[in-house]
């Protein structure tokens, strides 16, 4: 099988494109990207002969197809932003999608696709990165073992870094639409708006992470375990991080930038020219993020300093009785679940193991062969489960 990573070699496509050229089910993994420099580092770390390197850039909807024909699959890293031309360009090219979130507003119209991929055959994925993603699966396995559901609560609690730390973990323009776009979360059977970084609380994780304060956040899990149980009556569902794995003094400073008009989009007059502040911004910070060989596994002797767990909790009741579920994915050692897991799919995507249409991954995703394979790559489930008196 043939598997596209557009954004094959940025920080979280690069983990996608290392999982997939160790599988042995993936023949041959291409690299599409606009940064054609920084492919070449990638394949230069990973010295794969699976690998192949396409400049593309999605701007070009025509060269976007012709690089997409071909594959069973494409796994979308990019930037949420692209998603609905990424996913047109899939239906043109026959191609099946995966991607890593679309930050709720994003997921929903996506959605909105579904009868024109099931027409043509193809399937698409949403939201299959760490979180989004990991956390539905997670719900689906509490969920299947209730008959009512009361709520869902989602906690990516990150290490944090060492103090005085000044990088992004992941992509800039999405971390800063994070911090400043109000968390969508499902109250009392309703959507309701919530200020960014609002409602801490104090979650205790798995050793080695411990208690960490935990705030909303807006993601895309909101947007769709709702109405995909919302016939088992739940009535509560919201997503919480701990500063997105940043140094809060970093993540302060950001917002009061942010405060002060420099998230956004619209153009201000500088000197005679029209220049965006989220534009400067984005330049600004672009250089904020670990370099592409952090990110990709190194030497087994010497494992990369990520720890992370993913923590679903759905509670509800079974035959009467009321329990509280906990399904918790941790990642101490080797590569970073939001590589991993849409990689997953994208090679269940290519095995055709998904029906046609557009699905969030609660609805599509087994948990337990999904768990197993995440845990032959060192990114362990554990389960647990307490019955309330």
């Amino acid at each position: 099988m043939r598997i596209t990573v557009l954004g094959g070699a940025g920080k979280m496509g690069c983990i996608a494109v290392q999982h997939l050229v160790n599988d042995p089910r993936v023949d041959e993994v291409v690299i599409a990207d606009l940064n054609v420099e920084q492919a070449q580092e990638v394949a230069a770390i990973l010295d794969s002969p699976k690998l192949s390197i396409r400049r593309v850039d999605l701007a070009d909807r025509d060269d976007l197809i012709h690089a997409l024909r071909g594959s069973q699959s494409c796994l979308n890293a990019t930037v949420y932003y692209t998603n609905l031309p990424v996913m047109e360009a899939c239906l043109a090219a026959q191609v099946s999608y995966v991607d890593l979130g679309g930050l709720f507003h994003t997921t929903r119209r996506q959605l909105e696709l579904h009868d024109d991929f099931a027409a043509a055959g193809i399937s698409a994925v949403l939201g299959m990165g760490s979180a989004p993603g990991i956390p539905n699966v997670q719900a689906r396995f509490g969920a299947d073992r209730l008959d009512r559901i009361e709520s869902i609560r989602i906690y990516d609690g990150i290490k944090p870094p060492p103090p005085g730390a000044s990088t992004f973990t992941y992509a800039v323009a999405t971390i800063l639409d994070e911090l400043t776009l109000e968390p969508v979360i499902f109250r009392d059977g309703q959507f309701v708006t919530c200020q960014p970084m609002s409602e801490f609380e104090d979650y205790a994780f798995a050793a080695p992470l411990g208690v960490l304060p935990m705030h909303l956040s807006l993601h895309s899990e909101p947007a769709t375990l709702p109405i995909t149980y919302g016939d088992k009556g739940l009535r509560e569902c919201f997503f919480k991080i701990n500063y997105w794995g940043m140094n809060p003094e970093l993540v302060a400073k950001v917002r009061t930038l942010a405060e002060f008009g420099l998230h956004s989009r619209e153009p201000v007059d500088v000197r005679g020219q029209p220049v965006a502040p989220r534009d400067l911004l984005m330049a600004l910070l672009g250089g904020k993020v670990p370099p592409i060989g952090d990110f990709l596994a190194p030497p087994a002797n010497q494992p990369p300093d990520w720890v992370k767990e993913i923590v679903t909790e759905i509670r509800g009741t079974k035959d009467g009785e009321p329990m509280t579920w906990r399904v918790g994915t941790l990642t101490t050692k080797g590569s970073l679940p939001t590589g991993v897991a849409p990689a997953i799919a994208a090679i269940w995507l290519a095995e055709e193991r998904i029906p046609a249409g557009v699905y969030p991954p609660e609805a599509v995703i087994d948990p337990e062969p999904f768990f197993a394979e995440l845990a032959r790559v060192g990114i362990p489930t554990q389960v647990s489960v307490t019955h309330m008196l």
